[in-house]
């Protein structure tokens, strides 16, 4: 029988409570269709629970996130709703017993334990849905690329920044899917080229957590920690078309200047157009959104700003989501052993050339003989 204790952490931004749980929370979300980068933000706090208020798979797609936090053995119910949400305040020392959950003897709630077998009926669902999301999600790009088509044929105003890209290589860094490995995996690129470090929104705290400095941060500014904002070169505020910025309250609250741009799409198109616009020899990137499933995971309905700028700006991109997956080096016993015979010829060799060493295997060869009779 499932009996769980401890104290709730509740947040209906899941990228943003992951920084307040600590080890043993029980992590409180209204996250509807759990996404893998939240999930295993989730499972790096090993949390000992996580209650969605929300349904973490409704089976529209196949969202990665319940089967991370079963891999982590995370005990996992949603679907409690928002009355529920609305009565747990942070700290409130929880007990789950099954699907049920108590504060004290006080009744909260009742949701759906997300398992094994859940996740499997839920993925198949999804499957037979995709389909039909492909198709909507395409009609919504084709739609929107008609009314955003500027960002491509240079109808955008791009301010001019300090950051100097002018034949530079630029590594623009999302905190997407596998970018600490992917991160990982381009570091002596980085030390080697010294490329210009963009940071999109989070992806600057990427870029502090491997040692490297943001020469430039691009975004709305909601999921980048203030150390990250601080340390950065330069920043640029992602801005509605109206002219709304609301990120520019919280630059102003650091008491920090940014430049704003005014555009559609999302702020890792405006890292690419930037770096394009103003001269970049070559654009390579990190953790970036580029499939329907990643669209769908941030909850738009389509690309059709991503479609137009990799249009533009693909001749000179390297997409490198995913490098760390193309090569795993993997050295067999067998290999070891042989590399270690290998590197000992050359010892052997040397010691035999000597004649007191030859002298002793001369006396050692005797006395094996002598041992045969």
């Amino acid at each position: 029988m499932t009996r769980i204790f401890g104290p709730a952490k509740k947040g209906k931004k899941t990228k943003k409570l992951v920084d307040e749980l600590v080890a043993g929370d029980i992590a409180v979300i209204a996250h509807r269709d759990l996404d893998e980068l939240a999930a295993e933000s989730l499972c790096a706090r090993k949390v000992k629970a996580v209650i969605n208020a929300d349904s973490s798979m409704t089976g529209r797609y196949p969202n990665n996130g319940p089967a991370k936090l079963a891999a982590a053995k995370i005990f996992h119910l949603d679907q409690l709703g928002e009355e529920f949400f609305e009565k747990v305040g942070d700290n409130d020392r929880l007990t789950v017993r099954e699907d049920g959950i108590w504060r004290g003897s006080e009744f909260l709630g009742r949701g759906r334990v997300v398992d094994a077998a859940l996740i499997k009926e839920q993925m198949r669902v999804a499957e037979e849905n995709l389909t039909q999301m492909l198709d909507s999600f395409v009609q919504n790009t084709l739609d929107y690329a008609l009314k955003e088509k500027e960002l491509i044929l240079g109808n955008l105003e791009l301010p001019r920044l300090k950051t100097d890209f002018a034949d530079r290589h630029v590594l623009v860094v999302v905190r997407g899917q596998s970018y600490r490995e992917d991160l990982e995996a381009v570091k002596h690129y980085i030390d080697e080229v010294r490329p210009v470090l963009v940071g999109v929104d989070g992806g600057a705290d990427a870029l502090l957590e491997y040692g490297y400095t943001p020469d430039l941060v691009v975004g709305d500014m909601d999921s980048i920690s203030d150390q990250a904002l601080k340390k950065a070169r330069e920043l640029v505020v992602h801005a509605y078309r109206d002219g709304r910025a609301p990120g520019m309250e919280r630059i102003r609250s650091l008491d920090l200047a940014a430049t704003t741009v005014q555009a559609p799409g999302t702020s890792e198109d405006i890292a690419f157009l930037l770096a394009y616009e103003w001269g970049a020899k070559l654009i390579a990137a990190i953790g970036t959104h580029s499939n329907m499933i990643d669209f769908l995971e941030k909850g738009r309905k389509g690309m059709a700003s991503t479609f137009l700028v990799r249009l533009k700006v693909g001749n000179r991109l390297v997409d490198a989501r995913g490098v760390s997956q193309l090569y795993r080096s993997r050295v067999s016993g067998r290999s070891l052993v042989l590399l270690t015979l290998a590197a000992g010829i050359p010892a052997v060799a040397l010691a035999l050339a000597n004649p007191t060493v030859r002298h002793i295997f001369g006396l050692i060869a005797m006395r094996l003989r002598l041992v045969g009779l």
